[in-house]
């Protein structure tokens, strides 16, 4: 923690800190559609769900060790194109700063990271979660491997994913966001009965812009669309 807090830009503030102040700007200001402001007390549930969190699936929080492997597994165009809350320009001392700042966000009770290894320890995947505790909602970003698309691991991953965030964080409520080009997630948002609410512009680290489609679900609609036995 010491030698990220050392990683500074010209301003003088770390790169964590200032990732942090953009991505809260950001999304503050488009993202959730739905705001329905919740009790403190269910604020603070939530909160405290998302600090004992350890582990979603086959995939563990992420840890500082996993700059390298996160920065190898994300700096093939294929993986990080269509993601723009990932740090530009990215490298060691910007992956580093946005693993940094997901530790800070978890303890906090408003974000999470998680990674997926394979059988040899590589990283093949990782999750990133925004949570707004006062209003009850949460969102799932991330990518997998180009050599794990086409198999059903997307799809399956993410309602799973979706599964585990409505029942381990308590949210009453997901928003999820893609570009209107990429009509992959489109089809898997679609397909899971998420409603379309419009479009925003979506901001990235960098100050650059892109539109973005916006889709959210209610727990009711989830349960009702995805029963589990």
């Amino acid at each position: 923690m010491a030698r990220a807090a050392s990683i500074a830009g010209p301003s003088g503030l770390s790169l964590a800190t200032r990732f942090k102040a953009s991505q809260t700007s950001v999304m503050a200001s488009s993202i959730p559609i739905t705001r329905r402001r919740v009790s403190g007390e269910q604020a603070g549930r939530i909160r405290q769900a998302v600090r004992d969190a350890r582990q979603m699936g086959a995939s563990r929080l992420a840890r500082l060790s996993d700059t390298d492997g996160l920065l190898k597994f994300l700096s093939d165009p294929a993986v990080h194109a269509p993601i723009y809350t990932l740090p530009r320009p990215l490298d060691w001392a910007s992956m580093m700063a946005f693993i940094v700042m997901h530790v800070d966000a978890q303890s906090h009770g408003e974000g999470l990271l998680f990674v997926r290894e394979d059988e040899h320890g590589e990283i093949v995947g990782y999750s990133d979660i925004q949570i707004w505790p006062e209003w009850s909602v949460a969102e799932l970003g991330g990518a997998l491997h180009p050599s794990l698309h086409g198999k059903g691991q997307g799809t399956r991953g993410a309602a799973e994913s979706f599964h585990w965030m409505f029942d381990h964080l308590l949210v009453e409520r997901l928003c999820e966001t893609a570009s209107p080009e990429n009509v992959i997630t489109h089809r898997l948002l679609d397909g899971l009965g998420f409603g379309r609410m419009g479009e925003v512009t979506s901001v990235r680290m960098d100050g650059t812009t892109r539109a973005s489609l916006v889709w959210e679900i209610s727990r009711e609609d989830w349960k009702r669309k995805h029963p589990r036995a």
